[in-house]
């Protein structure tokens, strides 16, 4: 909380982490955690991707009773992409309970390998496969940012999140897109606690934003995608 009001930040959203040993933070450890923030904090729910129904079921207990507003499953942790017939059901659940799936794209930190953050052709196969999921993608793409921003252009309900950078990491073909035609496509992102608000908030200014690419990225485009 203190990280958040150190930013002047009014919302936040908290993610559930699973992988295949099981929940690293599992979906009620995350809704104590929102509970206790006095509405600043929302839930993003994890699942264990390798049992489709429970998953199914989890999903559905975390958006219906915990309050949660989104799915995230990240692809490198499972060494899956996200076309794999595991991630399917989950796709379907989350249109049918009308919130977000969110992924990670880009290369990993960790040593492991980097195919399953491919932007092309796995986000948008699964775009092509549920134009009416809404899809966020964070980590921005790097080193397939190019890739990335053309999966955003081609579908409407694709959108990229800058979790894990640092505004004057921003690549710069994402900074143009931010300015213009990608204004209402871009979602601003921490990855707490590797990167506080502040951080990456801390060379905002010199993206050279106006006032409405700058409410959008901030702001705007987060209460829309998430219902906030």
């Amino acid at each position: 909380m203190a990280a958040l009001k150190a930013a002047d930040v009014e919302t936040g959203l908290s993610a559930a982490w699973y992988g295949p040993q099981g929940a690293l933070i599992s979906n009620d450890e995350v809704a104590a955690f929102a509970a206790r923030s006095g509405g600043m904090l929302r839930g993003v729910a994890g699942v264990d991707l390798s049992r489709p129904m429970e998953a199914v079921r989890e999903l559905r207990r975390a958006v219906r009773e915990l309050g949660f507003v989104a799915l995230r499953v990240v692809p490198w942790l499972w060494e899956l992409p996200p076309t794999d017939r595991l991630y399917y059901p989950l796709y379907a659940a989350c249109v049918d309970l009308g919130i977000p799936f969110c992924t990670q794209v880009g290369h990993t930190g960790p040593l492991r390998p980097s195919e399953t953050g491919r932007p092309i052709p796995y986000i948008d196969q699964v775009a092509l496969d549920f134009p009416e999921l809404t899809i966020v993608c964070g980590h921005i793409g790097y080193p397939w940012t190019t890739e990335m921003i053309a999966v955003a252009d081609k579908h409407e309900n694709v959108h990229i999140d800058t979790s894990a950078y640092t505004a004057r990491r921003y690549p710069a073909e994402l900074v143009d897109y931010l300015r213009g035609r990608g204004r209402r496509k871009v979602l601003f992102g921490t990855n707490y606690p590797m990167i506080t608000p502040v951080q990456a908030l801390e060379h905002l200014d010199q993206l050279g934003l106006d006032e409405e690419a700058r409410e959008l990225f901030l702001s705007g485009n987060a209460r829309r995608v998430f219902a906030l």
